[in-house]
């Protein structure tokens, strides 16, 4: 189907999700050495930006990446998913967690240190050698056999604390660190505690490394179940506002609020916010393995995009170079003028804005550049890229759709996500339109007295209502004609146009339900169907 992808392209007939993984994965790698790669190395990209991906980069399951202030409960919050403790995990109210650590799945407990780590042609992590001992001395990975772990692998982070001191006695750039890991990961969750708002500078800054993978990035309130519903809302608020401060971004951040341990809640009165917000997390986190394919994909057309203009600018400074005499001083103009030239390339090249990096970082590191050894243009491997992106990423692409629509969705299993699937304390369970689903009784007949009132009221006839009078009743309800149309569908179940007394008080249960905040089945349940009516409706689907 497609060459390029050699041997592996066949994987829909030999079925399964792990082929179509291995299809894509080979696709893509292929796609980076043959096109992307030349291109980096040529420009020298790997030394300004991102170095250059191995094997273990595209084969990797998704990653999840924790970051936040000390003691907002990250540690803690991978103890909830996995529901075990994992080897070097250590909790408390003082900052505990001074290493980076990756919890991953084996076949046995234990930790690999980040010196061997690094070494570890299996691991996506051997790049983080450039980070040198004082980094590789605080990182490190912990192995279990967790069901989680078959899915997804998920990276703690040390607790920022605020202040100068502790951003230079780390020993390495915590910031590049950040950002190595933010171009892999899959997901990144910045952890807030309800009771500590405040945005330190080092944490300010580790968020700012994350620029452009903005749609990575997901917020959790933690520890929410130690204030009131009023607090709860003062709070969210100063949230939003200390991010918008920080996160440069026109999108409102999905922020996440609960309480993320297997502990009672403190305060109740928002147990079912909890709820819901605890399975929509759930829901994101789970539909990464799923989502992994079209994440590298992504991020592999982010690179290619910023490839591209890193070759636009070292041409650029390189053609402006004097060839003998006062290169010194022509490359401190260059460099100064380096966001008059960005405007120009944007021009010349008609590239967005956005696509750019960093004009100061980039003025850094050109200070330390010797122009005369960058490279001059060579169209050909801007065109090899352009190809790409024109043509093989889309084939990729419907690749990828194609094989999604043939395989089952892949999800996380195992953990607190087993424990919200099913059963009674399942999300929703027994409550909108699931009330009443395991029980014999009907569950409208409690309140069927009260609707019979109305129903009668209505002047029947031969023991029915037509429409016009259900409605001039089912519009006081103030929900709008579309939502009202769709509960008439539900409750006229025998489809004459009329509503019996059974037939009105579902259709006012259905209101109740929307009115309550519930959503409408797409069919009646069969357990709503009034009892006068179910032999003939169940003969008729």
């Amino acid at each position: 189907m497609f060459s390029w992808l050699g041997k592996q392209g066949g994987g829909r007939e030999r079925g399964g999700g792990a082929d179509v993984v291995q299809t894509v994965t080979g696709g893509l790698r292929d796609l980076y050495l043959r096109k992307l790669l030349p291109l980096e190395e040529h420009y020298r990209f790997h030394e300004f930006h991102s170095p250059a991906l191995e094997d273990a980069d595209f084969e990797n399951k998704p990653m999840v990446l924790l970051v936040g202030q000390y003691s907002t409960g990250k540690t803690t919050f991978i103890r909830y998913l996995l529901e075990q403790d994992f080897p070097g995990m250590r909790i408390g109210p003082e900052p505990t967690t001074d290493s980076f650590i990756a919890v991953m799945y084996g076949e046995t407990e234990g930790n690999v240190p980040g010196n061997a780590l690094v070494v570890d042609p299996k691991k996506p992590f051997r790049k983080l050698g450039r980070f040198g001992n004082a980094f590789l001395n605080r990182f490190m990975c912990s192995q279990l056999p967790n069901e989680v772990l078959k899915s997804i692998s998920i990276i703690d982070s040390p607790g920022i604390l605020s202040g100068e001191k502790q951003r230079i006695s780390r020993g390495y750039d915590f910031c590049q660190v950040l950002q190595w890991f933010a171009e892999r990961v899959d997901r990144i969750i910045l952890l807030f505690d309800a009771h500590k708002l405040d945005i330190s500078d080092e944490f300010s800054e580790a968020i700012k490394s994350f620029r452009g993978q903005d749609d990575k990035i997901r917020v959790v309130l933690n520890k929410a179940d130690q204030v009131d519903t009023q607090q709860l809302m003062r709070v969210y608020g100063a949230l939003m506002w200390s991010l918008g401060k920080v996160i440069d971004t026109p999108e409102v951040l999905r922020v996440y609020i609960g309480s993320f341990w297997a502990h009672p809640l403190r305060n109740t009165d928002n147990r079912r916010l909890f709820e819901a917000e605890a399975q929509d997390l759930f829901k994101d986190i789970q539909s990464l393995p799923q989502k992994a394919a079209v994440r590298k994909l992504n991020d592999l057309i982010k690179r290619a995009r910023l490839a591209k203009v890193h070759a636009y600018i070292i041409s650029y400074l390189k053609k402006e170079m004097p060839s003998v005499f006062g290169k010194e001083n022509k490359k401190k103009e260059l460099i100064n003028k380096l966001p008059e030239i960005y405007i120009q390339l944007q021009r010349e090249h008609h590239i967005s804005a956005g696509d750019f990096p960093e004009v100061k970082k980039m003025q850094e590191q050109l200070e330390n550049c010797d122009f005369t050894k960058f490279h001059s243009l060579k169209p050909k491997l801007i065109e090899a890229v352009d190809n790409m992106l024109a043509n093989k990423i889309a084939s990729l692409m419907n690749l990828i759709r194609q094989e999604e629509s043939n395989m089952p969705t892949e999800m996380v299993h195992g953990g607190a996500f087993d424990g919200t699937m099913a059963g009674p304390f399942g999300h929703g369970y027994g409550e909108g339109a699931k009330e009443g689903a395991d029980e014999e009784e009907w569950v409208v007949a409690k309140d069927k007295p009260a609707y019979d009132e109305i129903f009668y009221t209505l002047s029947p006839i031969n023991g029915k209502i037509s429409g016009i009078s259900a409605k001039k009743e089912m519009v006081t309800s103030k929900l709008p004609n579309s939502v009202l149309g769709k509960i008439w569908k539900l409750a006229d179940c025998d489809g004459d146009g009329m509503l019996d007394d059974e037939e009105f008080a579902l259709a006012k249960h259905l209101i109740k339900i929307k009115l309550d905040g519930y959503e409408l089945p797409g069919t009646l349940p069969s357990h709503l169907v009034p009892p006068s009516h179910r032999k003939p409706f169940q003969t008729a689907e």
